[in-house]
């Protein structure tokens, strides 16, 4: 895919003017990006991705990084033949998945994306909850969806207790770009994997983000029709919810959006990440790229 436009002089100028107002707006702002999808495994696009943000953090603002990784995950539990097994679409998480899940989090995705970030000019530095007791969690209760009364043990899922955000804080003060992987610890120091939709949509509300930008493999939020619903708020959600229209793998990552959207985040939006430099061109342009949730 080529990613680069022939543009004329004049045009460049145009468009650089026209972003003028939201690097303005914007400077000085914390952006949560939560990394996913075909944006990560896309060569092209991850290209993309890391010079969205480099050019984020020259213009002024603090873009901080949550990934996921299941597809490379599954990849690496299949390399030692185990077979991953879900219950209501958790991963069950017993004492060899966590270790897996650590090194392929933590090592390999966390310090690749690390690396294309300091290849496009930005000093990235990589985090688990554990760095600066980031991500303190505990263990996931998970009741049945028909049978409240049966709980389901998924082993070591984590469940947010609370985030301190003072390593954060301090490596954005120095210019730095933290990539945070989301893996939390326990009171005895025990490791838990938690959804990184969940991490991100916590950071980006105890960080109190501008934004909280997700990158996804659709186009955003979707009507009945199949229409792309550019602009919502709080409460049309919750109606898209209660009438079925947001469903299915979509609702933990809506209900994560809308509780940061909720409790201070100004704006959250779900973005095509199939579309090279989606998020930039959702930052510094009227146009949109996929769905903004407002808190009001």
């Amino acid at each position: 895919m080529n990613t680069s436009i022939d543009t004329r002089p004049q045009d460049k100028a145009a468009i650089l003017a026209q972003a003028l107002p939201y690097i303005r707006k914007f400077h000085g702002k914390t952006m949560v990006i939560k990394y996913g999808g075909n944006a990560m495994t896309d060569p092209a696009l991850q290209k993309a991705f890391a010079e969205d943000v480099v050019l984020l953090k020259l213009v002024g603002m603090n873009p901080v990084v949550v990934h996921g990784g299941g597809p490379q995950i599954e990849a690496a539990l299949k390399r030692l033949g185990k077979e991953g097994r879900f219950i209501q679409g958790m991963r069950v998480t017993d004492a060899e998945t966590m270790e897996v899940v650590e090194w392929v989090l933590a090592g390999e995705v966390q310090q690749d994306i690390v690396g294309l970030i300091n290849a496009a000019g930005g000093k990235a530095v990589g985090l688990t909850g554990r760095d600066g007791g980031l991500i303190r969690a505990r263990k996931l209760r998970m009741q049945d969806h028909q049978d409240p009364s049966v709980e389901h043990d998924v082993g070591q899922v984590g469940d947010i207790v609370s985030i301190d955000p003072s390593v954060v804080r301090a490596l954005q003060d120095d210019q730095f770009i933290p990539v945070v992987s989301p893996i939390g610890f326990g009171d005895q120091n025990e490791s838990y994997n938690i959804n990184a939709d969940v991490v991100a949509a916590k950071l980006a509300t105890v960080l109190q983000a501008e934004k909280l930008l997700m990158l996804t493999n659709i186009a955003g939020v979707l009507d009945k029709q199949g229409h792309l619903m550019t602009d919502l708020t709080a409460r049309r959600i919750d109606e898209l919810f209660a009438d079925g229209t947001i469903s299915g793998g979509m609702l933990p990552k809506i209900a994560g959006a809308l509780d940061a959207a909720k409790s201070g985040v100004n704006a959250v939006h779900i973005i095509d990440g199939r579309v090279a430099h989606a998020m930039l061109l959702e930052i510094l342009t009227d146009q949109a790229y996929g769905t903004m949730i407002r808190s009001h």
